[in-house]
């Protein structure tokens, strides 16, 4: 299923590809000035929000990157294993989290492809974090993954059903699907409110420009 086309930025409208690559470069570089340099976590990110807007396009057009990056919510959940996990447990590695439900048809329309895109870019330097939020019938979700061929994709899951409060609190998540990258330092650069094709070609190269890798390979 393709990413809604209207939920653009008014900047991505105002500029072209090369014009908002340039502006977000600046603008990481007033953030990095305003923040002290590399005393602020997030300072670096602002380059890899640079790399990444003029990706976000095609499949990936309603991506909302941000040009000066923040720490992601502070997020709390249960991992593969069955045991308390959070965000702060997965840096060190690029991650897409998604947050998605069985009771979502958007959510489960687009897990064959987050679930590729896993299994072309995943390893120790990237993860997407499929985060399932039901809170009811846990056995449900993990059923539907088999039933359904995710077998890339690790099972988290949040049943007390923590950090969907506090994404919708701080603003990034008003409905279901919400995917967040999010860079190695836990840095917040952008947030895709709907659906999107992560496994097409678009989605691979906003990846591999996240990671840094701005060839394939």
């Amino acid at each position: 299923m393709s990413a809604p086309r209207l939920a653009v930025t008014p900047l991505r409208l105002a500029l072209g590809g090369g014009a908002l690559a340039a502006a977000l470069a600046l603008g990481a570089a007033l953030y990095a000035a305003r923040s002290g340099g590399n005393s602020d976590v997030c300072a670096a990110a602002a380059a890899t929000a640079a790399r990444v807007a003029p990706l976000a396009r095609g499949e990936v057009a309603a991506l909302q990157v941000d040009p000066a990056p923040r720490p992601a919510p502070a997020l709390a959940f249960t991992g593969p294993d069955g045991e308390p996990r959070s965000l702060e447990d997965l840096k060190g590695r690029t991650v897409l989290l998604n947050l998605w439900a069985t009771w979502c048809a958007p959510c489960k329309a687009e897990m064959p492809a987050l679930d590729r895109l896993q299994g072309a870019l995943g390893g120790p330097d990237f993860e997407v974090v499929a985060l399932n939020v039901d809170t009811r019938n846990p056995d449900r979700p993990p059923a539907w993954m088999r039933e359904n061929g995710i077998a890339r994709l690790a099972y988290y899951s949040d049943p007390a059903g923590r950090a969907l409060p506090v994404l919708q609190k701080s603003g990034e998540v008003v409905g279901l699907p919400t995917t967040i990258l999010i860079d190695r330092a836990g840095c917040e650069v952008g947030v895709m409110k709907g659906p999107a094709e992560w496994a097409s070609e678009d989605a691979l190269a906003l990846v591999r420009a996240a990671l840094g890798r701005l060839q394939p390979g």
